[in-house]
């Protein structure tokens, strides 16, 4: 599914000239949508990892490819002025799991509303397990997501 940028916010769908006609529209695929929301993880404090654990081993076989993929553990529902996000993630330890995913909701709504231009209705976060600093680190790190 893709998204048209509402004509009243900002990156409207339909760029207009000086003269008040339209020169084009702008069209914001789902997986873009995805994609700021994964990126914007990259700073969060107490993420180890992004996706659960079929998502990460995935993701390891794409990085051993030299292919990241930036959405993974990121599902989003785009409508036409508003986007809905899930999210799943590895917490680390002991990191207090409330504020991890509140600093990951603020981080993803941010991205969305001010690059893409769209509300964010919701942003379900998933803690699939906390990695232990003892663990073998078999996840990768939200970094390098």
């Amino acid at each position: 599914m893709n998204s048209l940028t509402p004509t009243h916010s900002p990156g409207t769908d339909e760029i207009g000239s000086p003269d008040g006609r339209p020169r084009g529209r702008t069209v914001i695929n789902d997986a873009v949508v995805a994609k700021i929301a994964g990126l914007a993880l990259r700073d969060v404090a107490g993420i180890h990892a992004v996706g659960g654990s079929a998502a990460r081993a995935l993701g390891a076989i794409r990085d051993a490819m030299n292919s990241t993929d930036h959405s993974q553990g990121v599902s989003v529902e785009v409508g036409e002025a508003e986007v809905a996000v899930d999210l799943s993630i590895v917490a680390e330890y002991p990191v207090p799991l409330q504020q991890v995913a509140e600093d990951a909701r603020t981080a993803i709504i941010e991205a969305i509303e001010t690059l893409v231009g769209l509300q964010v209705t919701a942003v379900d976060v998933t803690i699939t397990d906390v990695h232990l600093p003892d663990e073998a680190d078999d996840t990768g790190k939200a970094d390098d997501q």
